[in-house]
């Protein structure tokens, strides 16, 4: 009877299976949490308008309810990455969602410019919890053959997410008042917390350490001295800078000449977002098969082709060179956001310390290259924006490509 118990206790350590009940709960709960991270994130982005108004700011200030919650987000996963690692990864989930569904419905109420924009910095912070240990309690809970495919749905969420905190505060906001909209938003993410209060399985193979500033440093210096993992990181900033970079300028370049379409109608481009849920869920069973090393490159090359396509003067083709583009952008980034916490666990260094590093490029990726974006929309138009985009694509393909030169690590079970 020993013997036979023991292959069974040694499975059920590796982490959940799929079609275990545990691994379910794992899926819907961070699927659940990377939309309400993401709805939060980019619900006011559709109401920049409105704030113009409602204030009467310019809209260059408008635009700070945007930038300071991605930079406080970006500080603070400095921060939540290293604490989780003390505090454990689902209690730090728990307090981001519900603490940032709260300052969400507080925004709605703030009684001035300067209040809002105190709120969405607080609302970044809270934020930051999530994202910072998200892929490290993929790695640490689920069978090492199911990484890929469990990270690839998780940034699947944060696609619908951001399509949907786009989206759903427009309609709201013309109704019934930017107020309204945020409400709306709040009340998603509140829906979401729920859920994974309901759904997310604690813990079962984290192991506490100490936050202690040695402690702190040496995470860090092991999280920077992986060739691997800066690549990964600068692979994120790329890729996500380039596709910023087309989505702030694409609406200068659609209500103006030849096409001349409406503010509305050009919001209906983010409709191409649930590809990115679907190329995320994809390429990451592809990579538990084949490999990490083999199928990112593919993403960008998608988004070249992509940028190519943009350049045409007839709007099916840009729409579809749009949808490349952003397809391209969730299968390396489904990718390179599981495999950080992959490579880390293997060198032995912190998951979360590691996947704090890779998000804080994200997100600086995001607000420099993207600034980028307009300014060559400004100053060679939609050529400059392309070219930007393409050189920035082209820099994440080749460091993709040298990844498959670096030595996979013993322990990693990735290729």
């Amino acid at each position: 009877m020993t013997t036979l118990a023991e292959p069974d206790s040694r499975q059920i350590d590796m982490g959940y299976l799929p079609g275990s009940r545990g691994y379910r709960r794992v899926l819907v709960s961070l699927f659940a949490a990377g939309i309400a991270t993401f709805v939060l994130l980019y619900d006011t982005q559709a109401l920049l308008p409105e704030f113009v108004t409602a204030f009467g700011i310019s809209p260059a200030e408008s635009t700070l309810v945007m930038s300071v919650t991605t930079a406080a987000l970006a500080l603070a996963l400095l921060v939540f990455g290293p604490l989780s690692e003390a505090v454990g990864r689902t209690r730090l989930i728990h307090f981001s969602l519900l603490s940032s569904a709260v300052i969400a419905l507080a925004c709605a109420f703030a009684p001035s410019w300067d209040a809002l924009l105190v709120l969405r910095l607080l609302g970044g912070i809270a934020l930051a919890g999530l994202p910072a240990v998200a892929t490290a309690y993929l790695r640490e809970e689920l069978h090492p053959s199911t990484h890929a495919r469990a990270a690839g749905l998780y940034i699947g969420g944060t696609a619908l997410g951001g399509m949907a905190g786009r989206l759903v505060t427009a309609p709201i906001a013309e109704a019934a008042g930017w107020r309204w909209a945020l409400v709306a938003a709040a009340g998603v993410a509140l829906i979401c917390a729920v859920i994974v209060a309901l759904t997310l399985p604690a813990s079962r193979h984290f192991v506490a350490r100490p936050a202690r500033p040695r402690n702190i440093l040496a995470m860090a210096r092991g999280a920077l001295s992986d060739r691997a993992l800066l690549a990964l990181y600068a692979i994120g900033a790329c890729s996500v800078g380039a596709l910023v970079a087309v989505f702030n300028a694409l609406g200068f370049r659609l209500t103006s000449s030849p096409f001349h379409l409406g503010v509305g109608v050009v919001s209906l481009v983010y409709l191409v977002y649930p590809l990115g849920t679907i190329s995320s869920t994809v390429s990451g069973r592809l990579a538990d098969r084949l490999g990490r090393r083999a199928i990112m490159p593919v993403g960008s090359a998608l988004a070249l082709a992509g940028v190519g396509l943009t350049l045409s003067g007839w709007l099916p083709v840009v729409v579809l060179g749009v949808a490349a583009i952003t397809v391209g952008f969730f299968v390396t980034h489904g990718l390179a956001s599981g495999w950080v916490a992959a490579r880390a666990h293997a060198a032995g260094t912190s998951t979360s310390q590691a996947a704090s590093f890779y998000l804080f490029a994200y997100y600086v990726g995001s607000s420099v290259f993207g600034s980028l974006g307009a300014h060559a929309w400004t100053s060679a138009a939609w050529p400059g924006v392309a070219a930007l985009t393409g050189a920035l694509v082209i820099v994440a393909g080749a460091l993709a490509l040298a990844l498959r030169r670096i030595p996979v690590l013993e322990t990693s079970a990735v290729r």
